[in-house]
This record gives structure tokens, C-alpha cells and sequence, in this order.
């Protein structure tokens, strides 16, 4: 790895005072690239990974201080994108944050799991998004194989990192039963996950799928209803595992 004085990553913003994206107020990165496709992504304008802005470890370091007696209850999340496109710059980040004290969250795909095992070492918390269970299901919500994610979900089990499984909720893509029975089925093997995120689908990045071009196929879906929502909270409460809509 190179010094932490010359690392350096492309992100594409940072929110100061987020609330979803781990315990507490977090100070969130937004990583550049990501190998996923997925249909109804918030951020495309992550995909790229020449794109956005470069930045050093000891840039951010300086803003993230900036607002660390904020982040005493909370930390820092850095999300993406996924941000395991960029393991150097993000182990330096999360050590440094970790050296100052701060709680660090890692938002994850789990999709490259050979780069982050170092990686891991520094995060205190990691929110995996498991996107589907059913393999067709996954491949045509993100267009890659779940294997890798399912192998970083039981490396994470074996290392005993504390986890969320966040799992988006989609109308007639992501929502059949037994999509989400095998996915609960699964996380009940699992005994590092500490709860499950479950994330109604909505439109509100489907202005930025325009802007850049790319064709939105989730035009006429509507989120899902609160029976629905509530449905799949049971179906994950009948493991034995706490459950949430996000």
C-alpha cells in the first residue's frame, strides 16, 4: 500500500449529518465505480470510476474532523458506489477514523471480496445489501451473479463482524415469497447479523437515470404497500431475526 499521506480516491460527495446509513449521525462518502447494474440504483452516477473528484485520505480526514463532535454517537459511513472498487483509499480512511476514535460503517455489495479482507479489519460495522436471494432474481435486478455476495456474507460470519442486511423491496421484482423466505432462511445461518434493513423501493434517483441517459425500467412501479412492507418483516421475524423497514 502506498503511504497514507499519498492516497488518494475519486468520490462523488460526502453528506455531513446522514441518519440511514449506520448508527447515529454518520459523515457518509459516496465512493466512485461500482461493478452492479442494478435497476432501481439511486446513485448511477456512481458507476464510473474515472469520474467524479479526487480527493486524499488527509483531505477527507480534515472535513470528517471538522464535524467530529457531531459524530460522537455516530461515525462515518462510506458508501458508494461500493466502495471496495477503491480498497486502498478506503482502509486508510476507515484506520484513520478508527485512530481518532470515530465508529466506522462500511455499505457494501459484497461483489469483491479477494481486495477487502484487509479492509475489514477497520470497519467496526458493515451493511451488506443482499439485493435478492433467488439467483435469476438477483442477476436481472443487478446483472452479476449473487455468488460472490453470498461468499463475503458467510466470510463476514466467520470473521464475527457485526452486520445489518439491508434488502430493497421492489413490486413485482424483488417481492416473491419465496425470494424472500430463501434470503430470511439464509441470514438465520448467519450469527454476526445483528438486524435486517428492509428499504421500500422508490423513484426519487430516477431524475439522474434521465440525465445521464441510461434507459429507467422501473417507470410504472409504485413502492410497496404497507401490507406488503409489514409481510416481509414477519417473514424475517419468524427466524428469529429483528426486522425493519428503512
Amino acid at each position: 500500500m502506498p503511504t497514507s499521506t499519498s492516497i488518494s480516491g475519486r468520490i462523488h460527495s460526502v453528506e455531513t449529518c446522514g441518519t440511514v446509513d449506520g448508527p447515529g449521525i454518520r459523515f457518509v462518502v459516496f465512493m466512485q465505480g461500482c461493478p452492479l447494474r442494478c435497476l432501481y440504483c439511486h446513485n448511477p452516477d456512481c458507476r464510473q470510476l474515472d469520474a467524479g473528484k479526487p480527493v486524499t485520505v488527509d483531505e477527507l480526514m480534515q472535513e470528517i474532523q471538522s464535524y467530529k463532535s457531531y459524530l460522537r454517537k455516530g461515525g462515518v459511513t462510506v458508501s458508494g458506489g461500493e466502495p471496495l472498487m477503491q480498497p486502498d483509499f478506503v482502509e486508510e480512511l476507515l484506520r484513520r477514523c478508527q485512530q481518532e476514535g470515530i465508529h466506522t460503517a462500511l455499505d457494501t455489495s459484497g461483489y469483491v471480496l479477494a481486495t477487502s479482507k484487509s479492509v475489514l479489519k477497520y470497519a467496526d460495522l458493515v451493511l451488506l445489501d443482499i439485493k435478492s436471494f433467488d439467483p435469476q432474481i438477483y442477476t436481472n435486478v443487478t446483472s452479476v451473479s449473487i455468488v460472490p455476495t453470498l461468499n463475503f456474507a458467510r466470510y463476514l460470519n466467520e470473521i464475527h463482524k457485526p452486520t445489518w442486511i439491508r434488502f430493497v423491496l421492489v413490486p413485482g421484482l424483488t417481492d416473491a415469497p419465496h425470494n424472500i423466505e430463501g434470503l430470511a432462511d439464509f441470514v438465520a445461518t448467519l450469527s454476526n447479523v445483528e438486524k435486517v434493513e428492509v428499504l421500500p423501493f422508490h423513484k426519487m434517483g430516477e431524475y439522474k437515470w434521465e440525465q445521464l441517459g441510461y434507459p429507467y425500467q422501473l417507470q410504472e412501479t409504485q413502492p410497496p404497500t404497507s401490507e406488503l412492507i409489514e409481510q416481509t418483516l414477519n417473514i424475517f421475524s419468524s427466524r428469529g431475526i429483528p426486522a425493519l423497514a428503512g
